[in-house]
């Protein structure tokens, strides 16, 4: 998602409610001015030069890094409740967001308040400016959206301060602008193929760029021996190169399924109950308020994460903040049912990869008689290959177009789906807000042909844009 695919719904909400939206409306303009997070400058030095003049705000605090294509996100949040279910004050950054460019920063597993993101921005913004002077002085690109960005999160997490970073990679790993840290651990989510532009054109290729997160950037270094915990890669190429990357480096690294994993899983009211098999021993039976296996193991690589970081995985966590962290985690947009009547949720599945595991979960954790899917993507994703997944679970398709000049025009969406429903099934709407509304219709029309024990239930994906204004528009993304 680019820094201008916001949710103006969400970020109306904001200001309005907010007594500082003038200034975070200042800040935000200052931050979009600068180029978006497609336009990618494969660097490290710029992000480093000025994390360098705020004082080498990049080594304030013990890092754990995560990359990877899908999961990124949800583990992070993971990884920071396990943390701070152990006392500690945990600084995390993720992307995209949701609904306000605030909710990538959080201090204690809260959104980074309104007044302290301008504030910081404000402190750090001639030394941004000193930058950018300096790389047009060499003829180069000004720092970007997500490179400022970068160097913000990091300085509100020096200003908290906090005990321990966790930061998502933003794409990539080698030269993405959170690389200019050296985190003492590096997680890795399944690789597969995303934004090959600027990645690579296999899963092998892709996971080597990512594994550029284990590289050393600072010297001295704050962690010179990281450890890696690499989840069950789908892709053999993709294992097969961060294998490779680890024994190069001479990295400590623990694989899902064979240092750790998840070894029992059953469904449970609102989420399910996992047993896991840590890297420092066993935790049987934690309830897991999520949905979806792929879920489970996110939590499992999140849990080896945190044992890695804790104990360097000599020994098991304590039961009880462990039990509690798991039964607090959240992921909003993931797999997330906004509404019970009919059955609403939202997934941000983008590619096929994330469909599939959206297909399996629907299919499993949901009983649902008839699903109408609401679908928007952006232009440079694979709507057949997220199509394909959609169609296992879905009974009709409402395909429409997310607020962004990246999303793909409706009329190409909907002729690709017309190849995987019946075209009868496949409906156009201009917006998400047209989108949603039929969608009910239908859903209401389906149940009520089919008598008192059908259960219908929709479906809003393809982007987190897409589902971003979902929530807005049912109430679960506005700036309360």
């Amino acid at each position: 998602m680019s820094a201008g695919d916001v949710s103006a719904a969400g970020n109306a909400a904001a200001a309005a409610e907010s007594p500082h939206a003038e200034a975070l409306a200042r800040v935000y303009a200052a931050l979009l001015a600068r180029a978006g997070e497609t336009l990618v400058e494969l660097r490290l030095d710029a992000t480093r030069r000025a994390c360098e003049l705020l004082g080498d705000i990049h080594t304030a605090a013990p890092a754990i890094m995560l990359t990877g294509t899908n999961g990124k996100t949800s583990t992070a949040r993971m990884v920071d409740t396990l943390l701070t279910a152990h006392d500690l004050r945990v600084g995390r950054f993720t992307s995209p967001h949701l609904t306000r460019v605030t909710e990538r920063i959080s201090v204690d597993g809260e959104e980074v308040a309104i007044q302290d993101f301008v504030r910081v921005y404000d402190e750090i913004a001639p030394f941004l400016e000193i930058v950018d002077a300096q790389l047009a002085a060499e003829e180069r690109a000004p720092l970007t959206f997500f490179e400022a960005l970068t160097v913000l999160a990091l300085a509100v997490f020096a200003d908290a301060p906090v005990d321990v970073m966790v930061l998502e990679v933003g794409m990539g790993g080698e030269w993405d602008s959170t690389n200019v840290v050296d985190a003492q651990v590096c997680g890795f989510t399944a690789v597969g193929l995303d934004h090959q532009a600027f990645l690579g054109e296999t899963p092998g290729e892709i996971a080597r760029t990512k594994a550029g997160i284990l590289d050393r950037n600072v010297d001295p270094s704050p962690a010179p021996a990281p450890f890696a915990v690499i989840a069950a890669q789908p892709e053999e190429d993709a294992a097969a190169a961060l294998a490779e990357e680890v024994s190069r480096r001479g990295v400590t690294a623990w694989l899902e399924d064979q240092g750790f994993g998840l070894y029992e899983r059953s469904l449970a009211v609102d989420g399910q109950l996992v047993s896991i098999r840590g890297i420092g021993g066993d935790y049987p039976e934690l309830f897991l308020p999520l949905h979806g296996e792929h879920q489970a193991h996110n939590a499992a690589v999140a849990l080896a994460i945190a044992e890695a970081f804790l104990t360097g995985g000599e020994r098991p966590l304590g039961a009880e903040p462990v039990t509690d962290a798991f039964a607090a985690m959240t992921s909003p947009g993931r797999l997330e049912v906004l509404k019970a009547e009919p059955t609403i949720l939202v997934d941000g599945a983008h590619n096929p990869a994330g469909a599939a595991v959206l297909a399996a979960a629907m299919e499993e954790a949901f009983d649902l008689t008839d699903t109408t899917a609401v679908l928007g993507m952006f232009a440079d994703k694979d709507p057949h290959g997220v199509l394909e997944h959609v169609s296992r679970f879905a009974d009709r398709v409402v395909v429409t177009q997310a607020l962004s000049e990246r999303a793909m025009d409706p009329e190409e969406l909907a002729k690709a789906a017309r190849e995987w429903f019946d075209p009868d099934d496949v409906t156009l709407a201009p917006t998400v807000k047209d989108a949603l509304m039929r969608a009910i219709d239908l859903a209401d029309l389906a149940e009520s042909r089919s008598g008192d024990q059908a259960r219908s239930g929709i479906v809003v994906t393809g982007s987190l844009l897409t589902v971003a204004e979902a929530r807005v528009l049912l109430h679960r993304g506005d700036a309360s």
